[in-house]
């Protein structure tokens, strides 16, 4: 932790490499003038200059922004969206709706959550595989201590979205990276170790093709972050318009209670 002198000269200035603005005047982002250098950009583009500080090419761009399309399911049963609907139909704004319905994205075993461990797993491999180890003896040492994310499914373990996806990467010419190819081998392996409810989900895909564009695990959770979000307004929106509470409404009857039977309470006097 920094020390007393540190403090002191942090007290009434940001000093900051990613941008400011000067109401009246200009807004600088990262190092251009927001408005005069910047305005014509792609929005996901300079989302992604923020994150990374890097410029992406326009098939890399593409390619990214499917990756937040193909996903963007406006399906009111769906764990976040659910809470975006719920917001809606409880007449509460949407933005706390929204914004609510984004916080349990990232949930450690749906969203993001698993997305940012898949990328920390496809970057470990490779460095064990760089250094000589055997991708089969790594994926047996992972699976010893933890379940590897970026395989496996609930509900149904074939993914529907990754056929579409991989031909996007093809389609821009970015299905020939390491770490996508690394993907295919470890579902391969894994089905080889008898295991066939381990075929790759949606986050083994966008990880390894998030590997193989540099971004770091850090950046890649930052860039999951509105993945979502687009199919979370069409649930709001179709929710308001029902009668509230009407919205996936729960009978006293269909709750198993297990808690103290009914009881007497007595009045007391004072």
């Amino acid at each position: 932790m920094k020390g007393p002198k540190f403090l002191a000269e942090q007290v009434g200035i940001l000093r900051t490499k990613v941008g400011a603005c000067w109401p009246g005047t200009r807004a600088v982002f990262r190092g251009h003038d927001l408005h005069q250098d910047l305005r014509n950009a792609d929005w996901l583009e300079l989302y992604l200059f923020g994150i990374t500080g890097r410029r992406f090419t326009p098939q890399q761009v593409k390619l990214l922004h499917g990756i937040w399309v193909i996903t963007s399911y406006p399906d009111a049963r769906i764990w976040n969206n659910r809470v975006a609907a719920l917001a809606g139909n409880s007449r509460s704004s949407p933005v706390l709706g929204v914004a609510a319905a984004l916080a349990i994205s990232e949930a450690r075993i749906y969203g993001g959550g698993p997305g940012l461990r898949s990328i920390d797993f496809f970057q470990r491999a490779g460095q064990a595989v760089a250094a000589g180890q055997e991708l089969r003896d790594f994926i047996t040492q992972e699976l010893k201590s933890c379940y590897i994310y970026g395989y496996g499914r609930p509900i149904n373990s074939r993914d529907e979205r990754l056929h579409w996806l991989a031909e996007l990467a093809k389609e821009q010419g970015l299905d020939q990276g390491r770490y996508f190819n690394m993907a295919f081998e470890v579902e391969k392996i894994l089905l080889g170790m008898g295991k066939p409810n381990l075929l790759m989900n949606y986050a083994g895909m966008i990880s390894a093709l998030g590997a193989d564009l540099g971004l770091t695990p850090r950046e890649f959770h930052i860039f999951l972050l509105p993945m979502f979000l687009a199919g979370m307004p069409p649930c709001w929106v179709e929710a308001a318009e029902k009668p509230e509470g009407a919205l996936f409404p729960t009978p006293c009857n269909d709750i198993a209670y297990e808690g103290e039977a009914t009881r007497s309470w007595r009045g007391r006097v004072f």
